[in-house]
């Protein structure tokens, strides 16, 4: 390696395109799964994000080309339309993006003063305003009679309009993990659920090849010393040993720890959503209690709480914890004792 030695480091900018550069591939595989009812999704999510960033900069008398193109309102509005059901109506993304914006990062002084993740924010607004709605997931190719191309995701999404002769039962259905929940209170054992077409060879059908690529994304970000391997190894760690445990008690109510890592919003939360520096556990050891807790009350919600997905409670319940963390795992002092 050449001089110079230490380098400057990177702008807020170019961070964020490179945390949106690695969601590419994992986007990429969303649309072959699921059609590309995402990328207007994502489309919708961008320009609501911009807009509301743009009016609060402006109310707020801030520069508003600085921060808007900064991309820390597309990462949101990314990693919130990536969490949402992708045919979900344009006013549902578009609202919870903008409360995201608006609420959940300005009403605490913008990027750097937020106390809770934006997107995670928005998520959990949508899930406890619109339940229903929050359910209604595309089938991935090959399960569901049909996929939407994507002018007909277009025109359902805006107008609510299916192509002639179809219903939104041939284009949706629930969730690997809803799916679970539902049928376990139906007494069905975990063996003879995953045999349902929905499930893949580990997780959901399509959403394990999604989640191997947040993994990939993820590594990509590390390697690029962008975020530290503290927060999404804990994360991993505490989700499978949890997932583990229970499942060794019995087998046919608990299903094994890799479905659990390769469903849901597992490894995004872990690698994209828990990794945010602002809402984070900024010590080494706290980021690991940080990630730890998100990883065991993501799987207790999902297991023994109401939702399907506890991802976006756990980050925002562990978020609440960060300052007492932060205080309590501060490093020695060189020349001082603890």
């Amino acid at each position: 390696m050449s001089s110079p030695y230490i380098r400057a480091a990177d702008g807020v900018a170019t961070l964020m395109v490179k945390v949106l550069a690695a969601l590419l591939p994992a986007i990429a595989a969303y649309v072959y799964y699921f059609g590309p009812a995402i990328l207007v999704s994502i489309a919708i999510a961008s320009s609501a994000a911009l807009a509301a960033e743009a009016l609060v900069l402006r109310l707020r008398s801030y520069p508003i080309k600085t921060f808007v193109f900064d991309g820390s309102a597309l990462v949101t509005a990314w990693l919130l339309a990536l969490s949402l059901p992708p045919t979900s109506p344009w006013w549902l993304t578009a609202s919870g993006t903008i409360f995201a914006i608006v609420i959940g990062k300005h009403l605490y002084g913008g990027l750097g003063s937020n106390l809770f993740n934006p997107a995670m924010v928005g998520y959990a607004v949508l899930l406890i305003s619109f339940p229903v709605l929050m359910t209604q997931w595309p089938a991935p190719l090959g399960v569901g009679s049909a996929n939407l191309g994507l002018a007909d995701s277009v025109r359902y999404i805006f107008f609510g309009e299916l192509p002639a002769g179809l219903s939104l039962d041939a284009i949706s259905m629930a969730t690997p993990l809803d799916t679970m929940k539902t049928q376990l209170l139906l007494q069905r054992t975990a063996s003879e659920i995953v045999a349902m077409p929905v499930f893949g060879q580990i997780g959901g059908h399509g959403v394990e090849v999604i989640a191997l690529f947040y993994l990939l994304g993820g590594i990509y970000l590390w390697r690029a010393r962008i975020i530290t391997w503290h927060i999404p190894v804990a994360f991993i760690a505490a989700l499978f040993a949890s997932a583990t445990l229970f499942h060794i008690i019995d087998a046919d109510r608990y299903t094994s720890p890799w479905f659990h890592l390769a469903s849901g919003g597992a490894m995004l939360g872990a690698f994209f959503i828990a990794t945010d520096p602002v809402t984070g556990a900024t010590t080494p050891l706290g980021k690991l209690i940080f990630g730890a807790g998100i990883g065991a009350l993501t799987y207790l919600i999902r297991v023994f709480g109401g939702y399907p997905d506890g991802v976006a409670f756990a980050v925002l319940l562990m978020n609440m914890c960060v300052p007492l963390i932060d205080a309590y795992t501060q490093p020695r002092i060189f020349g001082h004792s603890k």
